[in-house]
């Protein structure tokens, strides 16, 4: 990245942040947080289907295959659509910690054009938290996990309560979702971005 904004370094008092006990084991897919979700979902027939595994700490890693339905200009990805990626990668942080987080800040870099086709191998990582604050920062990879750098991103995350989405959220979805008998997905459903 060319400079972080001043929102997105973290302060000096700031804490590492600790893997929470429960948190799914390193290589573990994630899955879908919630299934229309755009990111993640299986029910979006449209959506990047982002599969994200916990890695060591925490961090995560995610993959997701360019198709002709995320283009912006002819034959590439939207930047829009690459900017998603990063924020569901760096949502799914979020479940390594067992908080529920909205994006507060998402600020991206694009190094250079992604081709439909291409399979954007990500990587993120939370670097600190302060209080309800929670800073990471990804990277998203052509060409495979050690590819060249094609987007980067750095965000700042807002611990919040499962309330945020109840109150905001249409009644239908949010009933749905919390009629759910599975209580880890009814759980998930709450973890990211509102």
């Amino acid at each position: 990245m060319t400079a972080t904004s001043a929102a997105l370094t973290p302060p000096a008092d700031a804490i590492p942040p600790v893997r929470h006990p429960d948190a799914p084991a390193p290589g573990e897919l994630l899955g879908s947080h919630y299934a229309s979700c755009f990111g993640c979902g299986g029910g979006q027939p449209h959506g990047l289907h982002l599969e994200a595994r916990a890695g060591e700490g925490v961090t995560v890693t995610a993959e997701f295959t360019v198709t002709p339905d995320h283009q912006g200009a002819p034959g590439l990805a939207h930047g829009g659509v690459l900017a998603t990626a990063l924020d569901e990668t760096l949502g799914s942080l979020n479940w390594l910690l067992r908080v529920i987080a909205v994006t507060g800040r998402l600020e991206t870099d694009f190094a250079r054009p992604v081709p439909v086709g291409t399979v954007l191998h990500l990587e993120a990582e939370v670097t600190a938290v302060h209080g309800r604050k929670i800073y990471s920062t990804a990277t998203g990879r052509i060409g495979g996990p050690d590819g060249p750098v094609a987007v980067r991103a750095d965000a700042l995350f807002i611990e919040v309560k499962v309330d945020h989405f109840i109150d905001n959220g249409r009644p239908e979805e949010i009933q749905a979702a919390m009629s759910d008998p599975d209580q880890v997905r009814r759980t998930r459903a709450f973890e990211v971005n509102p």
